[in-house]
């Protein structure tokens, strides 16, 4: 299995493994904003013990190796930041991400999943890197498209965003490869 590393940094950020310590942060951040969990698969969090069930979920997963969460960290001023997640499967990675909305449109998440995405290249092990947003998450879609992604299709039916509706809406596809040969 393919373990990335538990810390790493970008130009502005530091990444670090989610621990269930950062609960409180992540809450007041951005887990309880229904803005920010509008196209997400879970519902805003109404107090800071289900940020903590989640966020033991991420320290779990890591210990199984079944998925990689990372809190993200501004290097200027220590504050918290996000969260960026991977989970590697065969010869894939698949990405998750959540920003805090202060940090909207700054660059920081893209610093962020480039960060993840060469680091997944480089691993001889790993040919294809990809995400999904929902089909009316523009900036997401941006976001993936900034990193070098290509819209790959849209899949019908995709994921249930619960805050948008209890069906399961499309979503779009976008990857980055290794080339063939």
């Amino acid at each position: 299995m393919i373990e990335p590393p538990a810390n790493w940094e970008t130009e502005r950020l530091t990444l670090k493994r989610a621990t269930r310590n950062e609960a409180p942060l992540v809450f007041e951040s951005y887990a309880s904003n229904p803005e920010v969990s509008r196209y997400m698969t879970w519902r805003p969090h109404r107090s800071i013990s289900e940020t903590e069930q989640y966020l033991r979920r991420c320290e779990n997963v890591w210990a199984k190796q079944q998925a990689f969460p990372w809190s993200l960290w501004l290097k200027g001023d220590g504050s918290f930041a996000g969260m960026l997640e991977c989970r590697v499967k065969n010869h894939a990675v698949d990405i998750g991400y959540v920003l805090a909305p202060r940090l909207w449109r700054r660059g920081l998440m893209s610093e962020a999943v480039t960060g993840l995405v060469t680091w997944a290249l480089a691993n001889s092990a790993i040919y294809r890197v990809w995400a999904v947003c929902d089909t009316d998450n523009i900036a997401s879609a941006r976001l993936l498209e900034s990193v070098g992604m290509q819209f790959e299709g849209k899949l019908r039916r995709w994921l249930v965003h619960p805050n948008v509706s209890d069906e399961p809406r499309d979503c779009l596809c976008y990857a980055i490869v290794k080339p063939a040969g």
